[in-house]
């Protein structure tokens, strides 16, 4: 038997309906979790820049940046405790996640975001307050659990609300809002940044119980997805009700159809991580490990957690490293919308490619700029320090345009039911594994390579852009429970749909 549903019709892929108020209300609610994710992501490269926290928390940092002149500008911020400080989140998330996996699929995706919700209130509330690093520590670890729980149930969510001809726009939304996000929280540290008495950074760690009290609240009033209702029992005409809401039409039997063939095939799966590793689910398989790996080894991450103290390691101050990393935040959530707008036009291998060339020009350009012009000390001139800023927003431009909603997108579009909250559980689980190891090493990294830092990232981006197109078919516009389909037709990944109908028929 085929991955996924076979089809019974031409006309399952020509699912009738619209977008409506309804979808489009709920998805900005779930979406909500994305801008807590970006919140969390922007906000701790800006505090571990400001002197009065360091101060406080981290006074070996601080008494090195008083050394400025016996240290090397790329070694000022090496410190393992510090990079706890930010990797934290994500080891939590990671440990999160696995228990986010079950409940998602048991009891659905509207009881993970609001799991998440609270985790992330709790989260907050323990950052703004800390007085020591244990409660400081806590409190990135309940934001981790948050994070862990909401980047399982949110994608999924998306995806399985969204019409299948709007479906990238509406999973880009979370894209868009992890974007939001991490501009949220630049902007708030600039001005947090400039209080005098030195307490600023309360306020910035404090403030992400603003959107999450909004996810929490909304999470009470989500309705639950049409695909998890049939999943999870047999009142096929409540789930039809909210089908019929949803698409702003009456006439959703055809999808009504996929959806219940679908699930009748996922409950005959008892164990959906012992399903994942057969062959026949093999191309989903690696693409739940591929993608988010390639993802974070982007270095999109060097940006999002370090900017400012990457733009004070080519000389620029504090103050102004803060409006550097603004700026930067300025164009990611602009080319993210630009990508929310055409990503079911243009297709995904399109956008991956050109996303792809341009980060990985835009990386060599900037280290062979560090390794010529930026010494151990000084600082770059004012007109390369500027070039490297350009640069480093034309490398945000194609990420947030390219890997950075894709890699959200695809994996949570790819998956057939049966196994999509265990992939899904998979996708998260490597990001953050990834995530974590980025954030606590970077500044090692950055130590030893120097500008080096670039190239290494750069030379991963000429392998993943390669791989995408080599190896991932075009998603667009294919609903997503009729996925199968771009397996069976791809010229590598057919061989393993094939050889497990053949092996299944010989059992027969």
């Amino acid at each position: 038997m085929a991955v996924g549903i076979v089809p019974t019709s031409e006309n399952s892929a020509k699912y009738n309906g619209r977008i409506t108020w309804f979808v489009v209300l709920s998805s900005m609610v779930a979406a909500t979790g994305g801008i807590i994710f970006g919140y969390d992501i922007g906000i701790s490269g800006g505090v571990i820049s400001m002197e009065p926290f360091l101060k406080k928390f981290f006074p070996d940092v601080y008494n090195k940046m008083k050394q400025v002149s016996k240290i090397s500008n790329y070694c000022i911020f090496d410190s393992q405790l510090l990079t706890s400080f930010t990797s934290s989140l994500y080891i939590a998330g990671l440990i999160a996640s696995f228990f986010a996996s079950p409940i998602t699929r048991t009891f659905g995706r509207r009881p993970s975001i609001l799991i998440g919700g609270i985790a992330f209130l709790i989260g907050s509330a323990l950052g703004g307050a800390a007085t020591n690093i244990y409660m400081l520590l806590l409190g990135r670890v309940l934001l981790g659990v948050g994070v862990g729980f909401a980047n399982q149930a949110v994608p999924l969510y998306l995806s399985e609300m969204a019409p299948p001809k709007y479906r990238g726009s509406f999973n880009i939304a979370f894209q868009l809002c992890v974007g939001i996000g991490v501009l949220s929280a630049s902007l708030l540290n600039y001005g947090v940044e400039k209080i005098k008495g030195g307490w600023g950074w309360r306020i910035s760690l404090a403030m992400a119980a603003a959107p999450a009290s909004f996810l929490t609240v909304g999470a009470l009033f989500l309705p639950e997805t049409a695909n998890s209702l049939i999943q999870h029992g047999k009142d096929h005409q409540k789930a039809k009700q909210i089908l019929q809401r949803v698409r702003g039409t009456l006439d959703v039997q055809t999808e009504l159809d996929d959806l219940i063939k679908a699930s009748d095939k996922s409950k005959t799966v008892k164990h959906p991580f012992k399903q994942i590793i057969k062959r026949k689910y093999r191309p989903q398989l690696v693409m739940s490990i591929a993608i988010p790996f390639f993802q974070q080894v982007t270095g999109i991450n060097v940006i999002s957690f370090y900017a400012p103290i990457l733009f004070q390691t080519i000389g620029l101050g504090a103050s102004a490293s803060l409006l550097s990393a603004v700026v930067t935040g300025v164009v990611g959530t602009s080319a993210t919308f630009l990508a929310l707008l055409i990503v079911d036009k243009v297709g995904r291998r399109a956008m991956f490619s050109s996303g792809g060339i341009t980060m990985f020009i835009s990386q060599m350009l900037i280290g062979g700029i560090m390794a010529a012009k930026l010494g151990d000390q000084g600082a770059l001139s004012k007109g390369y320090g500027l070039l490297v800023l350009i640069l480093i927003c034309i490398y945000v431009a194609g990420f947030s345009l390219s890997w950075g909603p894709l890699g959200w997108l695809v994996p949570s579009e790819i998956f057939p039911l049966e196994i999509r909250s265990a992939a899904q559980s998979i996708t998260v689980a490597v990001g953050l594994i990834f995530t974590f190891i980025i954030a606590q090493t970077f500044l090692v990294m950055l130590c030893h390579l120097k500008s080096g830092i670039f190239f290494f990232f750069g030379g991963w981006v000429a392998i993943m852009t390669a791989f995408v197109y080599l190896l991932l078919p075009e998603t667009r516009n294919l609903p997503i429970e009729n996925m199968e389909k771009i397996w069976r037709d791809h010229w590598f990944w057919n061989r393993f749909i094939c050889d497990e109908q053949d092996y299944e028929k010989g059992e027969t």
